[in-house]
């Protein structure tokens, strides 16, 4: 059984393990894996990667100081969250470790997502049967030209795999596919890989690329928040099947062909942070005081929909 494990900043904050403001309080109870070195993995914008510089404690722009695994149990039962969700790194005996990890969190009586490398059904089966209910897949890269390079210890054509086994294992819409928006793809690709998620029954979470120092890709900017917010929308019209909508200028999005009616039904939370039930994720990709990429509460419509071009229909 693992001892310690890491709790990102603004969970331990909420769970009392760390006494400071928190400008919105996580739903989630943020965990993960402790490992006393880097990743075995080289993924090109990780903080945590075997030939980042940077701090071993981050994962994206937030920290994710060490606990033992006993006091955030029990911070865990006295806290209000809606469910756990367990980041993992690569190393060895990692999956020993996480179905440990799995058994203890049992105590807390919670449902748990798990953010895991590709493993095989068993492995699947024996989480399932430990209370995990979703899956998320990083697949992180919406490009197969240019994934190889920025994640050259995985194949495209494997994460793809990986995400229809956890489809068949824990249903449609349990497995989430992670996408990060501003690693040189286009949005075309973009909506190429919410397509294909949407084919095989699963669902994708967005995430801004946030350049972190010590990385391969530090020097790389993030993405604007109106390309952002029309990858957003674009996602959404994919998911309700009216990506006939999105009007695109050569791989771009110029905007989109909707009736006034059709605008005015678009639901705040498009522009939310969405995944897991239960999962608000603040503060991911940026900091406090500045525009949210994914809300963590809902935004104001007017406000989120400013930047979009739209072609009334």
């Amino acid at each position: 059984m693992p001892e310690l494990i890491r709790v990102s900043y603004g969970t331990a904050i909420a769970m009392g393990l760390i006494r400071a403001k928190l400008p919105v309080k996580p739903t989630t109870a943020y965990l993960m894996t402790y490992w006393h070195g880097r990743c075995s993995n080289d993924c090109a914008f990780c903080a945590q990667s075997r030939s980042s510089s940077a701090e071993l404690a981050r994962l994206s722009r937030v920290i994710w100081p060490v606990f033992r695994l006993e006091e955030v149990i029990d911070a865990i039962r006295r806290g209000n969250f809606a469910r756990i969700c367990l980041q993992t790194i690569d190393y060895p005996g990692m999956v020993e470790d996480v179905v440990s990890l799995l058994r203890c969190f049992s105590k807390a009586d919670l449902p748990v997502s798990i953010s895991i490398t590709p493993v095989d059904s068993g492995t699947l089966l024996t989480m399932k049967s430990l209370g995990v209910d979703y899956v998320g897949i990083g697949l992180d890269v919406a490009s197969e030209r240019l994934f190889r390079d920025i994640k050259p210890d995985f194949s495209w054509a494997e994460l793809w795999k990986f995400a229809q086994r956890v489809v068949e294992i824990f249903g449609r819409g349990r497995a989430v596919v992670h996408v990060i928006v501003g690693l040189g793809e286009t949005d075309r690709e973009l909506v190429e890989t919410f397509l294909r998620a949407r084919k095989i029954g699963a669902e994708v979470s967005l995430f801004a690329f946030t350049p972190v120092k010590g990385t391969r890709l530090e020097t790389l900017k993030p993405p604007s928040i109106s390309r952002y917010r029309k990858i957003q929308l674009a996602k959404y019209l994919v998911e309700i099947e009216r990506e006939d909508a999105i009007v695109f200028k050569g791989d771009s999005i110029g905007g989109f062909a909707l009736s006034r009616e059709e605008i005015s039904r678009i639901p705040p939370a498009v522009f939310m942070t969405r995944g897991c039930p239960g999962c608000n994720r603040p503060y991911y990709n940026e900091r406090p005081g500045k525009e949210p990429y994914n809300y963590p509460y809902p935004p104001k419509k007017e406000k989120v929909l400013e930047p979009i071009n739209f072609f009334t229909l």
